[in-house]
Order: C-alpha cells, then structure tokens, then sequence
C-alpha cells in the first residue's frame, strides 16, 4: 500500500489539492498527516503494517528526517526519500510561475522555511534551477517562516535594486496559511506583480510520487 505522508493543513482548499494529487496516482493510496489533521500517519501506518511511505514534503527538516522515520518503525513501514532537490519539483514550480504570467523583472522562490540542517536545501535546489531558465534576472530564495530572508525582505532589497515586477514562485505544495500570506503581500505591495499557484496537484508531481512508490530506496528502519 502507498500512503502519502503530508504536513496537514486546516485549510479545505489543501486537502482538495492532496486529493487531485492522490487520485491522479492511479494506484491505491492512502494519505497520512503529520500535524493535527486526521486521519494521522500512525493511525493509517497501524491499519496498513509495511506499508510504503511517501513523504510529500520539499525539504529534508524534522518531519522528513526524524517524525516519518520513527512513526514507519513502529509499523514495520518503508519510507522513501523525499522530494527536496528533485529537479521535476523545479520544473513544476517553473510551470507555474510560466502560468502566473512571470518571471517580470525578478523572481522570489517562496519556501516553507526550516531551522533544520538541509531543511531549505530543496527551496535553494529550486533557485538555481530557475536562475539557469532567467540567466538575465534576479531569482532569489526567501521563506514564509522559521529561516531568513523572509518573503517581504526579499521583495524590499529587490525593490530597492530597482524591481517593479517581481514575482513570487511558491515553493509550497497546498493552498494554506502561507499562499495567504503571499497572496496578501502581493495586493500590498506595488512591486509585486504576481504570485505563483502551489504545486502538488501539478502532474509532475504525481508522477515523481509514483516513481518514488514503484522505485524504492528505503530507509533502514531499525527491526
């Protein structure tokens, strides 16, 4: 059984994006989250045992190295790499920059944000993929939260460097707190021409999920 371990949001809009995701599999799946949603990863890994676990996650932080790993041990569980600095995760994060009617005069890659060792890598993977698309401008990281530059300090140097349209390429994967917060900044700021749609029901991604369920490379879990 696949079961796609996802953060969890309170949000509708972000489990109807998961779900566009899970039903474009084309295989059974079942999804697991890992903060306060229901049903939770242990709960779905206690009623499928060795099940494979996906962890739909862009960074390599806490819940991709530490929270997943432990929950898919109890239950005898394989845990897949994750999506950080997959290139088609890249290349879906460009698509939609392309629909939002970017790049303009700079690009922001928007990530999560994470205190953790590598927890960023899969955001800064994502700006020099588009910075090797638009040689010719700007393409800088900032985060949502949690790590620095933050998304508004970023857009304020590059306004400052004379920037009138920015865009911003969500490096996120559903609709939640964070695309509100991008979605605010750019009607309140006038550099800001455009904000990118989030990622996980982009077909790339399903296929990267597939890909990572029918190719395995397990973690060693501990017996």
């Amino acid at each position: 059984m696949l079961v796609v371990a996802v953060h969890g949001s309170t949000a509708p809009e972000a489990a109807a994006t998961v779900g566009r995701l899970v039903r474009a599999l084309g295989v059974p799946a079942l999804v697991g989250h890992l903060d306060g949603q229901r049903p939770s990863l242990a709960d779905v890994l206690a009623r499928n045992p060795g099940a494979t676990v996906v962890p739909l996650l862009l960074g390599d932080g806490f819940h991709r190295r530490v929270d997943i790993p432990a929950v898919a041990r109890r239950f005898r569980c394989t845990v897949t790499d994750g999506l950080a600095e997959e290139p088609d995760v890249a290349r879906a994060v460009h698509e939609r920059l392309l629909a939002a009617n970017g790049p303009g005069d700079a690009v922001v890659v928007a990530g999560a944000g994470s205190t953790r060792p590598h927890g960023n890598d899969g955001t800064r993977a994502a700006v020099r993929e588009l910075s090797a698309a638009h040689p010719d401008i700007p393409v800088l990281d900032a985060y949502c939260a949690a790590a620095s530059p933050t998304v508004p300090e970023r857009g304020a140097q590059l306004e400052n460097a004379g920037c009138r349209r920015i865009t911003i390429a969500a490096h996120l994967l559903a609709p939640g707190r964070f695309t509100r917060a991008l979605d605010a900044l750019a009607a309140a700021t006038s550099g800001v021409h455009a904000v990118s749609a989030p990622i996980a029901d982009h077909p790339i991604l399903a296929r990267l999920v597939l890909n990572r369920y029918e190719s395995v490379r397990p973690e060693v879990l501990a017996a």
